[in-house]
């Protein structure tokens, strides 16, 4: 859906710059730091091919990454859910100031009764990351539902709009919400708005079984990691378990060159080519900051991290954002290795996949460095 281009000066980058972007990643491959890779930019609309490194299997001859490798992205499925949400707010289904509870009644057990939807897309809704249960609810092999019945169950760690808390329970109840509201399955309602109309037939939040053999498997960290050890291979990230789960949080799977299809949506106000799946007023609002100005919220933390409406905004803290990127950038990472940038100054776009979540946790803003220093001008 986007032109391309192999000339990176077609679009105002210098080769040599690009190279050392795709350097960084290329050399840890070769010293063994990282297992696999693969990114694009793109800026204007048009993207450099996608540039692929190492493998895509734990197996030390495993298959290569090639441009059609199908990642599990992690968060980086956060602000596309939060613009499932936000497709029903301009529909006109619910504001951003209901109450969770008026939506789904359940959820207004333990004191929560006074939480809204702004608060689950801005980190501000006082409920956790995970469950304290989480582990052993994988372990069961529990369905998403039981899931968002703890998350109604639970109280809350402060007030909302009181302290941003990144949390992806938050972002399990923006699912619930879309799929109470539509009478479908989340994944379901992704395809039908966003993943059909932008012809993205390799993107689903849940895995594909029929794309299985271009899936990468993610080097699973140490036994003292979440979702490592021997005990947990029917249940991380590389389980069938997991891999069908559909986390709203984290179950999207995708290639770098559909990403750079959804990261030019928001590039472009809401557009890619004569396809809208948002209104260019959506996506003014889920790029600008919303929790700066929360008065509940002290100095200390609204400097520390800024957040738009499921995009983490530019600040002192989003170091996977680089440090030459500008103050209007906004991007997400996950936690297998994985991160995105938009940077509208600039009209670019970044997406970087990885399969080794040790690996890439140093190099993701050094690469973000690289690609804006290949910046001509032009």
């Amino acid at each position: 859906m986007l032109k391309r281009t192999e000339d990176p000066g077609d679009i105002g980058l210098s080769e040599a710059g690009v190279g050392r972007a795709y350097g960084i990643l290329g050399d840890a491959v070769a010293r063994g730091d990282l297992m696999g890779a693969a990114m694009q930019i793109s800026r204007g609309g048009v993207a450099l091919a996608p540039a692929c490194f190492g493998r895509r299997q734990v197996a030390e001859d495993g298959p290569a990454v090639t441009p059609d490798t199908i990642f599990l992205v992690a968060s980086v499925t956060k602000p596309i859910v939060a613009a499932a949400a936000m497709r029903l707010v301009e529909r006109g289904k619910f504001c951003l100031d209901d109450r969770v509870a008026d939506l789904v009644p359940a959820f207004g057990q333990a004191g929560k009764g006074e939480v809204r939807v702004r608060h689950l897309l801005t980190h501000t809704s006082g409920l956790p990351d995970q469950l304290e249960e989480n582990l052993a609810l994988r372990a069961q092999k529990a369905p998403l539902s039981a899931f968002v019945d703890r998350i109604c169950e639970i109280p809350l760690r402060f007030a909302p709009g009181s302290r941003i808390s990144y949390q992806s329970c938050g972002i399990a109840m923006l699912g619930e919400i879309v799929e109470r509201m539509e009478g479908m399955p989340l994944r379901d309602f992704l395809r039908r708005e966003f993943f059909d109309p932008l012809g993205l037939a390799d993107t689903s939040l849940g895995v594909q079984t029929d794309r299985l053999d271009r899936t990468s498997e993610v080097k699973i960290p140490g036994g003292g990691f979440e979702y490592g050890g021997r005990d947990a291979a029917e249940w991380n990230w590389n389980s069938m378990y997991w891999r069908r789960f559909g986390a709203p949080w984290g179950g999207m799977l995708t290639t770098v060159e559909e990403m750079t299809v959804l990261c030019t949506v928001f590039l472009n106000g809401g557009r890619v080519g004569g396809v809208r799946v948002l209104s260019p007023l959506t996506v003014a609002e889920m790029t600008s900051d919303q929790t700066s100005g929360m008065p509940g919220v002290s100095e200390t933390e609204r400097l520390a991290q800024r957040w738009g409406l499921g995009w983490r905004l530019r600040d002192r803290c989003s170091s996977d954002l680089g440090d030459l990127t500008s103050a209007s950038t906004f991007g997400h990472g996950g936690a297998t290795g994985t991160v995105v940038w938009i940077d509208p100054e600039i009209g670019m776009t970044c997406v970087v996949f990885t399969n080794d979540p040790t690996g890439a946790a140093r190099l993701r803003p050094r690469v973000a460095n690289a690609v804006c220093g290949s910046l001509t001008g032009g």
